[in-house]
């Protein structure tokens, strides 16, 4: 037996020998423990057919730790330490359960029932996103709605089918219930004609959980275990980690929200899950669906696209109004008269918060950027190169995208002097809770949620620590936190939308996303029951395609922009950080050369590799030897850029 021990830093595989007194199978996949220079690690059996040299005689393997992943993703993690350049103990250390699997459960027999949908009516529920119910769009009905899934699903499947391991990505807008585009990968004629079972991948742990439990409830043979997906059971849900499942036989892969930034480990290696499934079915010959309300330009890339027809798309979108915040009275702080408006409306309707949720206001303090305006005109300080926002350096204004600089004159109107626009949080909680007179919290990472009532004390708190208070301003974490609710209002979407970032249409599209859940699709509530954005580019792209509920045109632009950039996926990316960054990086300058790879320094002290495409960059990395000990970090595909 060929093994592979669990030592990182170790890439050299070592033959033992199957004691003769053991009862338990020993094939590839199987977890060992093994002498290795007088003491004991784990390990994998990577190949059970192996001669051993002439006169060798190798030792016995110590003990059987249970079993292990499938030799597909055995093959597997060897491609993803290519990749990602990592080490491969590290992939199959993910494939692997955390605690050892002895016996693995049977699977239940039986056809799945396929009886009525479990959807309650009302409004959808955005606790489990992307599992509620389907808007009832007027004329477009429900039965249209699946139709039109069931459609999509099967030329996607199709492809698929026809050329084996094609990847295909749908773009669906966010309200929809997607247990209906599941249960058409299930039942496709080409998936079930495959021997093995489906693969469905979402963002997060809780989401897997409802999803399971939904495809449970009406009769399927679904598992978010990986005892039970190593025994081979039809249908195996799970976050990013899932990509590494056991299946024995993999027969269609699906991907729920690609776009979503959790499918990235954050940590070396940054592997993504959607390539590692992708990459999966391709070998396996099973078509690959990836689905997304606003598939970014990686993901789209080297993929068939099918989109809903307009009108459908449009209909699961929020409502969006814009306020344009240029020529607003300073005296308003953050709040314009439009907001105001709206909060009253959903705080005076009896039945507003307590049936919708709460009114949410979405504030990033962090930001990333830090905005100036015009005093005389109000427009914001951009870069004139590539628009992003500048922030004041010295004695002139310094874009931290691009690096370009210029005088600290509006590029509107020729006036001198510009204002910070900047606040924090919780001076805004305090600062509602003046003005609307009633309770407000706050929830802003991973603190304990505070808030403030007008004249009270502390309120209690609702579900996952969320105040249960009527009005909610937060960071981030109050979109993924918050399950429902009645309006989602952008104070200021520019620290996002003009964030220095190469990746901030993608970023700002996906905190969209998840407001629209929160709130449902449009035509389906009362009036106030939408997204208001605030914001001194009213006529953003980003924002006028959400408002109109067709993300075509941002999709164009945002390809041609990566294009004339070379940026991924028109280029592959490694980014190095540590004390030990520079010298490998000159030994990667050295090896390149001629290779059309390049590097440039940082402006944090590291170091960016470009290369044409992920072979030259991969094979690259993968020949340069790395310095020992941890003081070098290699990220390829990073996602800060």
């Amino acid at each position: 037996m060929r093994v592979r021990t669990d030592v990182p830093a170790l890439s050299r595989l070592f033959d033992y020998a199957v004691p003769d007194s053991w009862t338990d199978d020993v094939v590839v996949g199987t977890r060992v423990r093994v002498a290795l220079h007088g003491r004991r690690v784990g390990g994998w059996v990577v190949d059970d057919d192996v001669t051993p040299p002439e006169g060798v005689e190798p030792l016995p393997l110590k003990g059987w730790s249970g079993w292990g992943p499938p030799p597909p993703v055995i093959d597997l993690a060897e491609w993803a330490a290519w990749r990602w350049a990592g080490p491969v103990p590290f992939f199959l250390g993910v494939a692997s359960p955390l605690r050892p699997v002895r016996r693995l459960p049977a699977v239940p027999e039986g056809a799945p029932d396929t009886g009525a949908p479990d959807r309650a009516a009302g409004a959808p529920d955005p606790g489990a996103p992307g599992t509620g119910p389907p808007a009832d769009t007027g004329p477009l009905a429900t039965a249209s709605l699946a139709t039109a899934f069931a459609d999509m699903v099967a030329r996607a499947v199709g492809e698929g089918a026809v050329m084996e391991g094609t990847s295909t990505v749908l773009r669906i807008p966010p309200t929809t219930d997607l247990i209906d585009l599941v249960l058409s990968v299930v039942h496709a004629p080409e998936t079930v004609a495959r021997s093995g079972g489906v693969l469905v991948l979402v963002p997060s742990v809780g989401w897997a959980e409802r999803l399971c439990g939904r495809l449970v409830r009406r009769g399927y043979r679904a598992t978010t275990d990986w005892a039970a997906a190593r025994a081979g059971w039809p249908i195996v849900v799970g976050s990013r980690a899932a990509a590494w499942a056991p299946l024995p036989n993999l027969s269609a892969a699906l991907v729920l929200d690609a776009h979503d930034e959790s499918y990235r480990e954050e940590s070396a290696p940054t592997y993504s899950a959607v390539d590692v499934v992708t990459e999966r079915a391709r070998r396996a010959g099973s078509p690959c669906i990836v689905t997304s309300p606003c598939p970014s330009t990686v993901v789209r890339a080297g993929r068939a696209e099918h989109t809903l027809p307009v009108a459908a798309e449009r209909a699961g979108w929020s409502a969006v109004e814009r306020v344009d915040r240029r020529g607003a009275d300073p005296r308003t702080g953050m709040f314009s008269e439009e907001f105001v408006r709206l909060a009253r409306a959903v705080l005076d309707d009896p039945d507003g918060v307590a049936r919708r949720g709460p009114l949410v206001c979405f504030y990033d303090r962090t930001g990333r950027a830090r905005l100036l305006a015009c005093a005389h005109c109000g427009e914001l300080a951009r870069c004139t190169t590539c628009g992003a926002a500048v922030a004041q350096g010295g004695t002139g204004l310094r874009c931290p995208r691009c690096g370009s600089e210029r005088p600290v004159v509006c590029a509107a109107c020729g006036k001198l002097r510009m204002k910070t626009l900047r606040a924090g949080v919780s001076r805004l909680r305090e600062e509602l809770a003046a003005l609307l007179g009633t309770e407000v919290g706050e929830v802003s990472g991973p603190s304990v949620p505070r808030s403030v009532a007008a004249g009270a004390g502390e309120p209690p708190s609702g579900g996952d620590g969320i105040p249960a208070t009527p009005v909610l301003v937060g960071t981030e974490a109050v979109l993924h936190r918050v399950r429902r609710a009645a309006a989602v209002v952008f104070l200021d979407i520019d620290l996002h939308l003009l964030a220095p970032r190469f990746s901030a249409t993608d970023e700002t599209l996906a905190l969209l996303v998840r407001a629209s859940r929160m709130v449902g699709p449009r035509h389906t509530g009362p009036a106030w029951a939408r997204l208001l954005v605030q914001t001194r580019v009213p006529d953003h792209p980003v924002v006028e395609a959400v408002a109109r509920g067709d993300l075509s045109g941002v999709a164009e632009a945002e390809e041609a922009m990566r294009r004339s950039a070379r940026l991924p996926p028109f280029s592959a990316l490694a980014a190095l950080s540590g004390p030990l960054a520079a010298g490998y990086a000159g030994d990667l300058r050295v090896a390149g050369a001629g290779t059309g790879v390049t590097l440039s320094e940082l402006p944090d002290g590291g170091y960016l590799v470009q290369a044409p495409d992920h072979g030259a960059l991969c094979d690259l990395l993968a020949s340069v030897p790395r310095p020992g000990g941890r003081g070098l970090r290699v990220a390829v595909d990073p996602a800060a850029v």
